[in-house]
């Protein structure tokens, strides 16, 4: 039989107060002793759920810590042992109780059939030659428990909610069935309580059916992860705390708090039921076959925590709201479609015998031969597609759609924040961060609670900003040079394509050159987007934030400014910049000496809708790859030894150690889920007018997204700390920023890249209410006699041309001056704008208006709450005065 052991390291109460001096000791020579493999399967089999706990079955394990133990003495591993006692003496002083995993090995026989001691294993004198993981359990007792949230200020629930929910439509139409919901066989609707900050002196009046589930696991495990954050290694220097900078200096290997078991099982959850909340979540959240079911937000709340909560709750909102902006898109998209043979545009391009028959100049200097019109003809039906009359009114209602989703967000992260006991958690619950704690250099009094208190002056603040400011204009300028780089390669290439000589190639130039153009765009963007975010964490860390939200908020801004500059700087060049300005063939636009890139003769929207799509796609695909397949690849490596060991019988693979064979999420947390989703919103918004289809690639995209960020917390990540935040922090902000910004830029996108204004010009001006020689009206004459030097065409195929035309409205003769078309369109262009962005602004403010932030509902919960804590605070205020008066009474009693 297999030989599995335990030994006590620190303790506090009851049994554990022997356990002092000569526990800790151990963990002085705690490296001398045999103990796990990097993934050994070595337990014997045991009850299903004894690796939940310590010893004795009841004490439930809140977080382990695993540091490597190395065979090689050294100057410096005697000092990562010396920081591990340290630490662990500090955390034994806070009341923890902290268990050993002892070191299991599978005793051998001789010959004779003789069982060997066990330190003459061969599989344990294999273990001595290897570097091995020791796992230390952590568990908190009731007292260090209540104590801590007390401090934290932890809400605990009172009274179940007695107010009841309003009758509206919404009541009616929850109970018509819905294939959209979750069973609630297996995750039934939770019991809504009103709560209040936990004191101990006052435990009798809360809900506790006893000690020991009173805490839920994410509270006990922030508890711990509290303690972990403030225990100091160094008795010298204030600045040495923290499991985490244990781990970053190779004191501690890893930090986590255990998931509860196996999150796959062979029986049916129909008949046999959940193992555990894991293996619950995901077979109704994460297993693809509930890919169109609602989320079970209190689960995944319960499980990882309010922050991860809220994550997955605004990913879900956010793609039940592209649902309407993907059925209007695909709308839109159609209407193209199917009124393309209509076109009178497109007719004329692709009539070979009539307009598209017109002698279009060449299109770079002097190896680009002339061409007829008609080779845009595919050009003029892919730009009709996204380039119609419908465009617009889908402009309008994307602008409109991203107030309303914003709005009614914070609507439901209201009613979020109530309900997950989220209000005032920044101001009041949130504590101030350690590093800030031990590095802020000067002291105040706090206008608070008027004690002194780590302050950061202004004079010290200054600096640490402006040079993140300096910072952050360096990597946007070293964007703008990448995008600049892109722009002179579009160029070379478009007049490589075009010199081959092949009428095929040169017709085909354009779209190849956008394509390749778009792949390298998102090549670079990849890789200056990892390089931004190791400065953007190290310029953070600088400017030494107070609490972890100011951190996180800080972060994120530089991130997205950075991401911004990077992800759309070429939609940007495309949309307002390329063949806005390439003058005419007598005197060509430069850049660096190279003649400008010219639209093609329909126009630069294709342009825009294959950079768009290319970015936004190419983008995702690369995100859920890496997210995804980089940690399922990993973690099948690191866990291989473990899984075969338990394979072959040699004992059990202990929930800890599959633990450490699991992904860590990193300090960052959410910041890349929230990031890739942010910049899909910007693509879905700031140019969805160029390429309607956007919010249907981003619902395909979210649906899966979902699901693999729910397979990638169940199966492949250790449990993250179940971290608290009210709301999703700057990202709303940004959210909010990008919906204005949209209806300017659509408003541009839909007067200037498009040609919707010079239609309606042409419409009402000259072509009778019709399109009909429109394409002869937007071209302009020009003779090639008036060509500039080294701009005329060598040995043209074409002979002696006298009149060829180009894009924009000119004078036919020289010096081609913009005529008084031009400036007719202009005028109109910018009228357009102003009134669109005026009118949309104006309906979207009114919008947000209307839109209360809080439900009434909400509102009079928040209120009931706040009357029984007065109530409560009222009755204890009344027995203590009773007690007071009472013991007074005794005491008078007594002296006479």
């Amino acid at each position: 039989m297999s030989k599995a052991g335990y030994t006590q390291v620190a303790g506090n109460e009851g049994a554990e107060k022997n356990a002092n001096a000569s526990e800790i000791e151990l963990s002085d020579n705690i490296e001398k002793q045999p103990l796990h493999a990097a993934s050994p399967a070595k337990k014997p089999e045991g009850k299903k759920d004894e690796d939940q706990f310590l010893k004795d079955g009841k004490s439930k394990i809140d977080y382990v810590m695993v540091y490597k133990n190395e065979t090689k003495e050294g100057e410096d591993e005697a000092k990562r042992a010396k920081r591990r006692k340290e630490f662990f003496a500090n955390l034994k002083e806070e009341g923890l109780i902290l268990e050993q995993a002892d070191p299991d090995t599978i005793p051998a026989a001789t010959e004779e059939g003789e069982e060997l001691p066990a330190s003459e294993s061969p599989d344990y004198q294999k273990m001595e030659e290897e570097d091995k993981n020791t796992f230390i359990k952590v568990h908190a007792p009731w007292s260090v428990l209540s104590r801590y949230a007390e401090e934290m200020k932890i809400k605990m629930p009172i009274k179940e909610n007695d107010i009841d929910e309003p009758t509206t439509i919404w009541t009616f139409l929850r109970k018509v069935p819905n294939p959209f919901a979750l069973s609630t066989e297996f995750v039934p609707q939770e019991t809504n309580y009103f709560t209040l900050a936990f004191v101990r002196s006052r435990e009798d009046e809360f809900i506790m059916e006893s000690r020991d589930t009173f805490f839920s696991g994410t509270t006990r495990s922030r508890i711990v992860h509290e303690i972990l954050e403030k225990a100091r290694y160094d008795p010298d220097d204030k600045t040495k705390f923290g499991y985490d900078h244990m781990v970053a200096n190779g004191s501690l290997a890893a930090c986590f708090p255990l998931h509860d078991g196996d999150w796959h099982s062979d029986q049916s959850l129909l008949t046999h039921g959940p193992l555990n909340d894991r293996h619950l979540l995901y077979e109704e959240w994460a297993s693809p076959k509930k890919f169109y079911k609602q989320q079970p937000l209190n689960l995944i709340r319960s499980y990882f925590g309010d922050k991860i909560g809220l994550y997955f709750s605004w990913l879900g909102y956010y793609t039940i709201m592209l649902t309407y902006a993907a059925i209007f898109g695909v709308v839109t998209f159609l209407l193209g479609c199917i009124t393309l043979g209509s076109s009178v545009k497109v007719q004329e391009i692709c009539n070979e015998e009539g307009v598209g028959s017109l002698v279009m100049c060449p299109l770079c200097n002097e190896r680009c031969d002339y061409w007829h019109l008609s080779s845009s003809c595919f050009y003029s039906k892919l730009t009709y597609l996204f380039d119609n009359w419908a465009t617009v009114i889908f402009a309008i209602f994307m602008s409109l759609w991203a107030t309303m989703f914003c709005e009614f967000w914070k609507r439901r992260e209201n009613t979020l924040q109530y309900e997950w006991d989220l209000f005032g958690f920044e101001d009041n619950e949130e504590n101030v961060r350690p590093e800030f704690e031990a590095k802020a250099p000067d002291k105040r009094i706090s206008p608070i609670t008027k004690l002194s208190e780590p302050y950061l002056a202004l004079r010290t603040k200054f600096p640490r900003i402006a040079a993140s400011i300096m910072s952050i204009l360096f990597m946007i300028l070293l964007v703008v040079a990448a995008v600049i780089s892109v722009i002179i390669y579009r160029i070379a290439i478009k007049v490589a394509l075009a010199r081959t000589g092949s009428e095929f190639v040169s017709s085909m130039s354009s779209i190849v050159t956008s394509v390749t153009a778009s792949f390298i765009s998102v090549i670079l963007i990849m890789i200056l987007q990892n390089v931004y975010e190791r400065i953007a964490v190290w310029l953070t860390d600088l400017e030494l934030h107070r609490t972890e939200t100011e951190y996180e908020d800080s972060f994120v801004f530089k991130m997205y400014l950075f991401a911004f500059v990077n992800y759309y700087s070429t939609s940007f060049y495309i949309a307002f910049l390329k063949g806005k300005i390439p003058g005419n063939p007598s005197d060509y636009g430069k850049i660096f000496g190279l003649r400008q890139e010219e639209c093609d003769a329909s126009g630069c929207m294709q342009e825009l809708f294959i950079n768009i799509a290319i970015t936004m796609c190419g983008k995702q695909f690369f995100n859920n790859f890496m997210e995804l397949g980089t940690p399922v690849i990993l973690n099948c490596i690191r866990s291989y030894k473990g899984r075969q060991e338990e394979k072959k019988g040699r004992g059990k693979y202990e929930q800890w150690e599959k633990d450490l064979d699991l992904a860590d999420i990193g300090p960052r947390g959410l910041f890349k889920e929230y990031l890739e989703m942010v910049v899909q919103f910007g693509f879905t918004t700031i140019f969805v007018c160029a390429f309607p289809l956007a919010p249907f690639f981003a619902l395909l995209n979210n649906l899966i997204e979902i699901r693999l960020d729910a397979f990638k917390f169940i199966s492949q990540l250790r449990r993250p700390y179940a971290a608290r935040a009210q709301d999703i922090g700057a990202w709303y902000a940004i959210l909010v920023g990008i919906g204005n910004l949209s209806v300017l830029t659509n408003a541009l996108v839909l007067a200037f890249t498009s040609e919707f204004i010079p239609q309606a010009v042409y419409k009402r001006r000259g072509g009778n209410g019709t399109l009909a020689g429109y394409m002869d009206f937007s071209l302009s004459h020009f003779n090639p006699e008036d060509f500039e030097e080294g701009s005329a065409p060598i040995d043209s195929e074409f002979g002696n041309i006298t009149d060829c035309r180009y894009r924009g409205f000119y004078e036919s003769t020289a010096p081609y001056n913009y005529n008084y078309d031009n400036w007719v369109i202009l005028t109109w262009k910018l009228f357009f704008v102003l009134i669109y962005e005026h009118v949309i602004y104006l309906i979207k403010f009114a919008l947000a208006y209307m839109i209360p932030d809080v439900p009434d509902f909400v509102r009079d919960q928040i209120r009931r709450e706040n009357y029984l804590a007065q109530q409560a605070l009222h009755e204890a205020t009344l027995q203590r005065a009773l007690r007071d008066d009472q013991d007074d009474r005794k005491g008078g009693a007594s002296n006479a």
